[in-house]
């Protein structure tokens, strides 16, 4: 039975959590959990035989065979190389961290030595299979290629960014448009998808991201597109809210263990 660990006891840890109460994690246990707040991460552990612990170290030395992150992209990179250091695989939702090329770099050199995996999870897009395929396809014939995402949002999710103005609230209006590299940098919290999308295609220095700002709009709609002789595929994705998230994350651990994997 491979063991797992859960850095981060905010709203989509305790969807993982509840997963694994629920049976939906069969093939795993739950051995540990962490939070800057020490209260949460005990009222996850609460009701299994996991361990609340103080730190990111207590957490990699138990060993699990993977840490899920749903924290943010400090805690990932506070954390991520250590554990793949140590042999420990990382299922990140804060996939923007791998904006930054230095933080990549080392957690991927060091996932090759120690033979760990960074696993990305689909979070709220998905399509990362065909997104590959086509890229590949792309870079084999040396082919011309572009790929992008373009998300629409309402003004509300805009607030305490410097994207947000009160305009926002009675007119649609394009609030960014550059690579997804500038849009992580500036928004550091709110397009985590757009990098993972970015990471399965052409890299975040050079897909494009755009945001949109929709009076009323609630949740978010990422449409990713990646284009090359001959192809073409669109993946279009709504959610209403961040739980889709938190449940990819338990439908990859689902498909890690199956007899039948999708990729």
């Amino acid at each position: 039975m491979k063991t797992f660990a859960i850095a981060g006891c905010g709203h989509l840890g305790k969807i993982v959590q509840k997963a694994y109460l629920d049976g939906l994690l069969k093939d795993y246990k739950l051995i540990a959990a962490y939070s800057r707040n020490t209260e949460d991460a005990e009222a996850l552990t609460a009701g299994t035989e996991a361990a609340a612990l103080a730190s990111m170290d207590e957490i990699i030395s138990l060993r699990p065979d993977y840490i899920i992150e749903t924290a943010s992209i400090a805690l990932l990179k506070e954390f991520a190389v250590s554990a793949l250091k140590n042999g420990i695989s990382i299922i990140p939702l804060s996939i923007g961290a791998f904006a930054d090329r230095a933080f990549k770099t080392a957690a991927m050199n060091t996932a090759a030595e120690s033979g760990a995996k960074i696993y990305i999870p689909s979070g709220a897009v998905g399509g990362f299979d065909v997104l590959q395929t086509i890229s590949l396809i792309a870079e084999v014939n040396d082919w011309d290629i572009k790929a992008g995402i373009h998300t629409h949002k309402g003004p509300n999710s805009l607030k305490n960014t410097p994207l947000y103005s009160e305009e926002l609230q009675d007119d649609e209006k394009q609030v960014f448009s550059g690579t997804t590299a500038a849009a992580i940098e500036l928004l550091p919290t709110k397009v985590n998808v757009a990098v993972a999308s970015a990471l399965a295609t052409i890299g975040p220095d050079n897909a494009k991201a755009e945001i949109t700002s929709v009076p009323g709009f609630i949740g978010d709609d990422h449409c990713i597109t990646v284009e090359t002789e001959g192809l073409k595929a669109v993946v279009d994705i709504y959610s209403a809210n961040s739980d889709i998230a938190a449940w990819s994350v338990v439908a990859l651990l689902r498909n890690l263990s199956s007899e039948m994997v999708f990729f």
